[in-house]
Parts: structure tokens; C-alpha cells; sequence
């Protein structure tokens, strides 16, 4: 059996040649290279402990980061749902409130034709009233010579539409 020393520092050397392979990997990448040619990278480079600090703080962050843009986008596929929901309430109450002013307008002008209506009933009974007994008070001579009976026709015509004639 062996031993768990050398079982151990066998999967170590294991480990060791798999992270070397993906180092040569990383290394050997287009984009690396010409990152690690720029001046930002040879400034990291030269300063381990700054890469590091920036590599964990990138890891760290990449969660709060992450949901924060998820709510946004979640906040603004609600917003845009819910302007069209809010829209479609504000034209129902405006839609609403249109139909009784409407149809307290249909009531109004039922009312004011009511009113006018009564009003010129009102005036031409009176201004007929007063037509004809300004009619009757003259004279019967005056208001038609040519009458042989002493009535004019107009009298005649007022006789027959009102009670009495004197």
C-alpha cells in the first residue's frame, strides 16, 4: 500500500501539470498577450499584489454587480409593463368620465329645451293676449271702413277662436 504522503504528492503533481496547462493556455491567448504588452498590464506585471488585490475585488464584485443588473432589468420590463397597465386604467377613468359628462349633458339640455321651450309658450300666450285685446279695444269702424255689420273680419276671426266678444 502506499502511503498517504506519496498518494497525496502524486495528486499535487497532478493538480500542478493541470493549472500549468491552463496557464500556457491563458498565456499563449491573442487577447492576453496583447493585454500583457500594453502598459497597463506590464504595470501589473511588476506589481503582484496590486493584480491580485484587482483580480479578487473583480471576483468578489461580479455577484453584486450581477444582480444588481438583473433588478434593473427586471425593474424596467415591470416599468414597461406597468406604464401600459397604468395608461390602460387612466383611458378607462378618462373614457368613464367622459360617458357622464356626456350624459349629464343629455340631461341638461333636456332641461334648458324644457325651460326654452315653456318660456316661448309663455311669451307668445302673452304677447297673443296682449295682440288681441289691443285688437278689441278699438273701435269696429276703425279697423276695417268697408265692413257693412259694423265687425271686422278680424273681430270675426277673434270671435271664433275666443269665448266672447262684446
Amino acid at each position: 500500500m502506499a502511503s498517504p504522503e506519496t498518494v497525496c504528492g502524486e495528486k499535487m503533481q497532478e493538480l500542478q501539470k493541470q493549472i500549468n496547462s491552463v496557464m500556457r493556455t491563458i498565456n499563449n491567448n491573442s487577447k492576453v498577450v496583447a493585454f500583457m504588452n500594453s502598459p497597463a498590464g506590464k504595470y501589473l506585471e511588476e506589481r503582484p499584489f496590486l493584480s491580485l488585490s484587482l483580480l479578487v475585488f473583480i471576483a468578489l464584485s461580479a455577484v453584486p454587480v450581477g444582480l444588481f443588473l438583473t433588478v434593473i432589468a427586471g425593474t424596467a420590463v415591470i416599468a414597461c409593463f406597468g406604464v401600459i397597465i397604468l395608461e390602460g386604467i387612466v383611458i378607462a377613468v378618462c373614457g368613464v368620465t367622459l360617458l357622464c359628462v356626456l350624459c349629464g349633458l343629455v340631461i341638461l339640455s333636456f332641461g334648458v329645451s324644457g325651460v326654452l321651450s315653456v318660456c316661448y309658450l309663455a311669451v307668445s300666450s302673452i304677447l297673443n293676449y296682449m295682440h288681441t285685446s289691443r285688437l278689441l279695444s278699438r273701435k269696429p269702424n276703425q279697423a276695417n271702413p268697408d265692413s257693412q255689420t259694423g265687425e271686422s273680419l278680424i273681430g270675426r276671426r277673434i270671435s271664433k277662436d275666443s269665448t266672447h266678444i262684446d
